[in-house]
């Protein structure tokens, strides 16, 4: 069995979230998070507010970890897939002394198998095991129980048919997910925008010991947005 700690790859979004959040609930030594901050557009990673994951993590208690994935040149989706997956794993294999090895990865994919699958290679290049908890899990379930267990959650970026201006820098909420699935059936969104259709942020949940709160403002460019956080700190807890 490798010895060490497990590495929670972590966004600061919802599906990363609940992934660390379901790791800590059935007891894996957490030693680390890991953030990777992309320069450009990426297949392998979350893009928007991820600086705010520093904030989460001093919310959470856990080490942070960031690197940055530069922007990448044009090439097909598979050799991008590769070179962002190259980054993560030096990362990984640097900051495995610091840990006394890696255990485990901790990663939050629900059927994406371009993610997963180079997640898992990498994994195995690492000797190190793979825990992915949303894994083909169904996607309205996962929704509920993140809602059930005291998540909050904000979209900050859209870019898919169905989902307009409104839906920047909205709560998560009961109401939120059945509109989403109304959308899944005719536009085929997906319920967690597994595909890039919408981006996440995570402000509270019962693994965090105090809240993020921001302010911000929308952008939008007529078919797609985000959120333009101006500032973030940790409320009371």
């Amino acid at each position: 069995m490798t010895r060490g700690r497990w590495v929670s790859l972590f966004s600061g979004g919802k599906d990363s979230s609940w992934a660390l959040y379901r790791a800590l609930e059935e007891g894996l030594d957490v030693g680390r998070l890991l953030t990777v901050h992309p320069e450009g557009d990426s297949y392998m990673y979350h893009v928007p507010a991820t600086d705010l994951a520093s904030l989460a993590a001093k919310s959470l208690g856990i080490p942070l970890v960031e690197v940055t994935q530069p922007a990448l040149e044009e090439r097909n989706s598979s050799d991008r897939g590769d070179a962002e997956t190259a980054t993560l794993e030096a990362a990984l294999r640097e900051l495995a002394p610091d840990i006394g090895g890696v255990r485990g990865v901790i990663a939050g994919a629900v059927e994406s198998e371009f993610q997963t699958d180079r997640i898992a290679a990498m994994a195995d290049r690492l000797d190190s095991d793979l825990y992915a908890p949303l894994w083909q899990e169904d996607p309205l379930a996962l929704g509920t129980a993140m809602l059930d267990a005291g998540f909050e959650m904000y979209i900050v970026q859209v870019a898919a048919r169905g989902l307009d201006e409104s839906w920047v820098g909205r709560r998560l909420d009961a109401d939120t997910f059945t509109e989403l699935q109304a959308l899944n059936e005719e536009y085929g969104v997906h319920v967690l925008g597994e595909g890039g259709e919408f981006e996440t942020l995570v402000t509270d949940a019962p693994h965090m010991h105090r809240p993020i709160e921001f302010e911000g403002e929308t952008v939008w460019d007529g078919t797609r947005g985000h959120l333009a956080i101006s500032d973030a700190w940790l409320g009371d807890a």
